[in-house]
């Protein structure tokens, strides 16, 4: 499985060339509205979540007293 904000931006690009797909018949077009809207919500928590790991990291850095963490796995992107 595929889980790093890179391959979200992938998944939301590929999910917006689909909503602009002029061969899709209506019914089609529908489905993917749907679908479109289901990977949103998703998406919206998973950016959330990751807002959250920062915002604690940075937080953590200012207060802790401590030098260097480890940056979140989701955090994370693999080139």
């Amino acid at each position: 499985m595929k889980n790093t904000l890179t391959d979200l931006n992938n998944y939301l690009f590929e999910t917006l060339e689909n909503l602009l797909d002029n061969d899709l018949s209506e019914e089609q077009m529908q489905k993917e509205i749907i679908r479109s809207q289901a990977v949103t919500s998703v998406a919206t928590t998973i950016i959330q979540n990751g807002e959250l790991a920062l915002k604690t990291m940075k937080h953590l850095d200012e207060y802790s007293g401590q030098v260097a963490h480890v940056v979140p796995p989701m955090l994370t992107t693999k080139t």
